[in-house]
């Protein structure tokens, strides 16, 4: 572990230009003392608090490299040290650490990349043929638990999803869709017990490695209506959303929807959405 004396030797360092109370202060004149100097602070309150968090952080890092890192050495440990003492130094450090970031996040993303032959993730889930029979009759069961699950969370309720119940609900044993007149609105439960914002992206790519787009072939019996698009859900607050143009809604097209896209499609588009490991391929569109 760093020593005290280096805990010292770093916090003068990061924060020796920072405001700091003068000694002899009452409680009162403590409080008064910090409201002034948040009020006063270039950029005001909010500055302070971002400066205040960022240098915590350096904190952290700088002692954290002193005790199993580069700053083991003392000589580099010195040279960082006063590196820190100045606002340039800090910025070109927290620059250093930003960049070995990405190239930590960019060497991950190529070790899952290199296995994706022997991880490929199982299927999600698996359809029972009785619910997309159900499905494609255009026969919702209604909210289930499932939905009840979703509505009930604070950050749903706070995006306003579902203010008003909506008509049609078809609930599964591995999620729901929310249907309207011409799109389909479709959630499972690890994604939004997880936060739905991280899979925005992934099910988009899921969706075209799954059809074929930029592919070489769509997949079996995977034809794709004419005019069908898909969409990150965000607006709904959801992680997929199909819609069609008005005049293309028909059994046809709902015959798809449950028989190609439920019961093929969404298992292993869901099995490698969610699946953290799993690295998309090359070659699939850019997503935003």
């Amino acid at each position: 572990m760093a020593s005290d004396q280096d805990t010292v030797r770093v916090l003068r360092a990061i924060f020796n230009d920072m405001p700091r109370a003068p000694q002899g202060l009452t409680g009162e004149q403590t409080v008064s003392w910090i409201r002034d100097t948040l009020r006063s602070y270039a950029g005001g309150e909010m500055a302070y608090m971002i400066e205040n968090i960022t240098r915590n952080a350096m904190l952290d890092i700088v002692l954290r490299l002193r005790e199993d890192g580069y700053l083991k050495d003392d000589a580099a440990f010195e040279n960082t040290l006063g590196q820190l003492a100045t606002p340039a130094g800090r910025q070109t450090f927290m620059d250093w650490c930003i960049q070995a970031q990405k190239s930590v996040d960019a060497t991950a993303r190529l070790l899952n990349r290199a296995k994706r032959s022997v991880t490929e993730p199982a299927p999600a889930f698996a359809p029972s043929l009785s619910d997309v029979r159900r499905f494609v009759a255009g026969e919702p069961s209604g909210p289930g638990p499932l939905f009840h699950e979703y509505v009930a969370r604070e950050d749903v309720q706070g995006v306003g999803v579902f203010e008003q119940a909506p008509e049609r609900v078809h609930e599964f044993d591995w999620g729901f869709v929310v249907e309207e007149p011409a799109a389909w609105h479709v959630y499972l439960p690890q994604a939004w017990r997880q936060g739905t914002v991280a899979y925005f992206e992934r099910f988009l790519l899921a969706w075209y490695q799954e059809a074929g787009t930029g592919m070489d072939a769509p997949p079996e019996g995977g034809n794709l209506p004419e005019g069908l698009m898909v969409e990150p859900g965000i607006g709904s607050f959801s992680c997929l959303t199909l819609i069609a143009p008005p005049e293309a809604v028909s059994p046809a097209l709902r015959r798809w929807l449950g028989e190609v896209f439920i019961a093929q499609m969404l298992p292993p588009m869901a099995g490698r959405a969610l699946d953290d490991d799993y690295d998309f391929p090359l070659g699939l569109p850019a997503v935003f």
